[in-house]
Order: structure tokens, then C-alpha cells, then sequence
């Protein structure tokens, strides 16, 4: 649709669900945005009808820089009556586009901040060539200690104590060896079982399946199921492979 075809439609809209004040308001500041289509400038019209209502409601000025402030829109998304949870986060999205266009003072851009990621498991090559390190210490307590095979189903070290000292880290450090291997790192090796933990389970099949691609919303899903208990995640996890 041309930009003309546009402007026209929002010259027209007046519908029945706003006042005509706010109407026009909405129109003025949309016009001002100049949306793609007819579709996009619909939903931005009813937007910023339905906040320039609320505001008024409210006894302030239908001004751009009062109705967009953003404790309006806030108090807007989470006061007015009548919508669903959807609805209220669609209407406050479109609601701040408009108004970072508009009154783009009261919305600095966002600033990006840092997110802690994963860290890269260990390939199938260096998992090996760690055994193999273990099986290569100069004495039998090194290469028990290493290769944690004679704990059965008890901790490897550290007990059940809370405030027990964490010596994960200078046993893993005090390995004889390993000349071309990486550094042993407990996260990464945490980050390893994750992995093939997730490649077992058919995680990855089921998020594309489901068209997943956000942690939060699989943690969503999760935290209305109850897990199974031990023994059925150490069949599920420990015995699919034939593992101990």
C-alpha cells in the first residue's frame, strides 16, 4: 500500500471505542510515525487511542509528552480494564514504539547489558584425551583420584558437608601431564554433561519441534512439571549408554 493510501486511512480513523479527542490525538501522533501499511498503522492507532483515553481519564493534558511519558504508559499497561495479559503487552510494545519516535527524549535507547553464556563443552577428542591423562598418573591414589572410578554411587570428594572446602580445583591442577590438552575446567565439564545430557533427552528435537528458541520459555514449560525421582534420572541419564 503507498504511503499515501496510509496517511489516508489515518485521516479516517474515528472509531466508536475512544473518545474523539483521543482519536484525534492518535491520529496526529501516528500520522507522525508514518507506518508501513494499513495493518501496522491499525494497531498503532488503537494504541495510542486506547493510552490518550486512559491519560484522560487521568485529568492530563492530551500532549505527546505527557500521554508517551513512560509512567503513563506503565500505569496504562497495568491499570486499564478490559484487556488480557496479551493484550496489555501488545498495546504497551506499540505504545512505546510510537512514543521513541515521537517524544524520543523520554526514551533513550536501550543500553545492551551483559549475559552470562555457556561455556563450550569439551569435544569427544579431549574428553578421551582427559581419561587418558588419568589413566597415565604415576601412582594408583593419582589415577583413582583422577579418574573417580572406585566411588561407586558415593561423592567423589568433598562429602555432604555444607561447609565443606571445595577441592575440585587443585585435584584437577595437580594432574602430571597433558601436554596439547586444554585446561580443566570444572564448568566446562559441568557444561559437557549438560550437553549431552540435553542430545540424550532429544532437547534440541523437541525446541525446533516446538519452536522454542528462548530459554525463559522452556523454563516456563518446566516449572509446571515435577520432576521424576533419582533412580528414574539415573536410569534415564546413567544406564541409556550403558554407563555405571
Amino acid at each position: 500500500m503507498k504511503n499515501a493510501d496510509v496517511a489516508a486511512y489515518i485521516g479516517r480513523w474515528r472509531p466508536s471505542s475512544v473518545s474523539p479527542r483521543a482519536a484525534e490525538f492518535a491520529r496526529q501522533a501516528v500520522a507522525a510515525v508514518s507506518p508501513g501499511g494499513q495493518e501496522r498503522a491499525k494497531n498503532l492507532l488503537w494504541a495510542a487511542g486506547r493510552l490518550a483515553d486512559y491519560a484522560a481519564s487521568a485529568g492530563l493534558d492530551l500532549e505527546p509528552g505527557v500521554v508517551f511519558h513512560p509512567s503513563v504508559t506503565e500505569r496504562s499497561a497495568r491499570c486499564a480494564p478490559g484487556l488480557s495479559g496479551a493484550a496489555r503487552r501488545t498495546l504497551r510494545t506499540n505504545q512505546r514504539f510510537i512514543a521513541r519516535r515521537v517524544v524520543p527524549q523520554l526514551y533513550p535507547a536501550d543500553v545492551p547489558l551483559p549475559r552470562e553464556r555457556s561455556k563450550m563443552p569439551y569435544s569427544s577428542a579431549e574428553i578421551a584425551g582427559f581419561l587418558a591423562l588419568a589413566g597415565a598418573q604415576p601412582t594408583a591414589e593419582r589415577r583413582m583420584r583422577a579418574a573417580g572410578r572406585f566411588a561407586g554411587s558415593a561423592l567423589i570428594c568433598g562429602g555432604a558437608d555444607p561447609g565443606r572446602r571445595n577441592i575440585t580445583s587443585p585435584l584437577i591442577t595437580a594432574l602430571d601431564g597433558g601436554t596439547g590438552l586444554p585446561r580443566l575446567d570444572t564448568s566446562r565439564l559441568r557444561a559437557t554433561w549438560l550437553a549431552e545430557a540435553a542430545d540424550l533427552l532429544g532437547l534440541a528435537t523437541f525446541m525446533h519441534a516446538a519452536g522454542i528458541s528462548c530459554s525463559q520459555r522452556l523454563g516456563d514449560l518446566a516449572a509446571g512439571l515435577k520432576p521424576a525421582d533419582e533412580a528414574a534420572a539415573v536410569r534415564l541419564l546413567g544406564t541409556a549408554r550403558g554407563r555405571p
